[in-house]
């Protein structure tokens, strides 16, 4: 359904309105993007303190909620903010709105197994991996994936939750009861050199354009830290490109999604994961000049004109997660010193404290690599 007076791949300049499912700080940071274009933006988010209710409309109702449904369908387009979509809202909006990415991509990507199975198809490489659905499927699956794995949930696993290392057969009898015995996915051990990622959107008229290969680093299976550029062997983000185009293709992709890749010693890239949104690692393309993720996924939903985004100068990107230090008190980062640091932006989400819960980042910019990372050195004591 298109609104009264706007038209189909309209142009900036006359109003548009945008639907969101979710209203975290993804959510939050999409739609402070979209307002500079004119956009105004509408989040379906049951949590009544939602991050985005502070730059968007905000209807505080379950995602499944028919009223709430029927408020998004009348938007131009909807999008995600990220995968724990009940699959009945996206049926409920189905031939009523846009939904990009589609509600079959979201199907794929949100569930470990059916997400590897079509990067295949795709033609990408993944790490070897077994499905786990009952306890038949355990026996040989560690020596089929090369003796040492990660068990994944199929579903609803993200910041390293949902997940256990497993070296032996025992470990791995003992992680899957300790998982509930959902579906799961067991993963080989792969001895990557590093990890990147990678975001590509596609219009639904057919614009295919690229966001920066970044560098992260993971802690307690957490993002700590993304760079750009990343500091990989020349033809690396070609590869890239060329994987991510590929998927996109293949999925009939229209809006944005955010590739994981494992750099291997040789050179070659796996992907790990892909996530139908904009990306935690892309947070760095807000202050480094030029198009930001949240901005390139705004535009390649509502149809805009689209170009490969990417900063401007050197950039990283610091996550700030909730700590509790030994007397159960949290840890607070040093914001004094994190301000007086040359080439630092802080981003606060208006999350309450949650050990482990992301609740900022700081974006920190530099005029070459070197003293990108020489500032980042400085900046991470700064941050528990």
């Amino acid at each position: 359904m298109t609104a009264p007076g706007i038209t189909a791949g309209t142009t900036l300049g006359r109003e548009l309105t945008l639907g969101i499912l979710g209203g975290g700080q993804l959510a939050q940071m999409l739609a402070l993007a979209a307002i500079p274009l004119g956009v105004r933006v509408t989040v379906l988010e049951p949590d009544a303190h939602a991050p985005a209710r502070l730059c968007a409309r905000h209807l505080p109702a379950p995602y499944t909620d028919p009223s709430g449904l029927d408020e998004l369908a009348a938007c131009d387009a909807v999008t995600l903010e990220f995968e724990n979509i009940p699959v009945g809202a996206l049926a409920a909006l189905e031939g009523r709105v846009p939904v990009r990415p589609a509600g079959s991509l979201l199907a794929r990507s949100k569930h470990r197994a059916r997400e590897k199975q079509a990067l295949r198809e795709a033609g990408a490489t993944t790490a070897p991996f077994e499905i786990i659905e009952t306890e038949g499927d355990l026996d040989g699956a560690l020596a089929r994936v090369g003796g040492r794995g990660i068990l994944k949930t199929s579903e609803l696993g993200y910041d390293g939750k949902g997940q256990a290392r497993v070296n032996t057969d025992a470990e791995l009898h003992a992680a899957w009861a300790d998982l509930n015995r959902v579906p799961c996915v067991l993963e080989g051990f792969v001895p990557f050199e590093r990890e990147v990622s990678l975001a590509v959107a596609r219009t639904p008229s057919g614009q295919v354009a690229f966001g920066p290969l970044v560098e992260n680093v993971h802690r307690d299976g957490i993002l700590r830290t993304s760079v750009y550029p990343a500091q990989v062997p020349d033809g690396t983000e070609a590869r890239a490109r060329d994987l991510a185009r590929a998927v996109a293709d293949a999925w009939a992709l229209e809006g944005l999604i955010t590739l994981e890749f494992f750099v291997l010693p040789g050179g070659d890239l796996l992907v790990n994961e892909v996530a139908p949104r904009v990306h935690n690692s892309g947070h760095l393309t807000q202050d480094g000049g030029g198009l930001s993720q949240f901005e390139a996924q705004v535009r390649a939903v509502l149809d805009l004109p689209l170009n490969d985004w990417a900063p401007l100068h050197p950039s990283a990107m610091l996550n700030v997660v909730g700590v509790d230090g030994p007397d159960g008190q949290p840890l607070e980062p040093d914001w004094a010193a994190i301000d007086a640091l040359g080439g630092t932006r802080v981003h606060l989400y208006h999350k309450a404290h949650r050990h482990g819960r992301k609740v900022g980042h700081v974006n920190l910019v530099a005029p070459d690599p070197e003293t990108l990372r020489a500032r980042l050195a400085s900046l991470e004591p700064l941050v528990p």
